[in-house]
């Protein structure tokens, strides 16, 4: 491990956890890559040397992305659809790509940014607890 990559988990802030997020960055050192590909992640970072095999996001960010993208889109079509009425062809001409764009880039800042978070608090899976009565 390099110890001068970086601040320490320990010392990083919620905020700078959440900049190297949306800056697709390693979420301990915040200078090596998070991804391989698009949405694929890198195996380890490439200069800390952290192991990327505790990531486990599963759809949260893509909910997050549904969700607003389809306040926004909706939102945008139903002011059109009331205040003009166009016809159907124009509504697929202009919502398709807003959707395309609505999701899919925001889409790997949003997984980061994820990742990042939890990292930064440490999440781990729920497990039970006994409790002595």
């Amino acid at each position: 491990m390099n110890d001068s990559a970086g601040t320490p988990q320990s010392e990083t802030t919620v905020l700078q956890s959440a900049l190297r997020g949306l800056a697709c960055r390693c979420p301990r050192c915040g200078q090596g890559k998070l991804y391989a590909g698009f949405l694929t992640l890198a195996p380890a970072c490439d200069r800390c040397g952290l192991d990327y095999s505790f990531i486990d996001t599963g759809d949260g960010p893509a909910i997050f992305i549904i969700m607003l993208a389809g306040g926004i889109v909706v939102a945008c079509a139903l002011i059109v659809e009331v205040k003009y009425q166009p016809p159907y062809w124009l509504h697929a001409v202009l919502w398709l790509p807003l959707i395309l764009a609505t999701t899919l880039l925001p889409l790997r800042s949003m997984k980061s940014l994820l990742i990042a978070l939890q990292f930064h608090h440490k999440a781990a899976p729920g497990r039970l607890v006994d409790r002595a009565k």
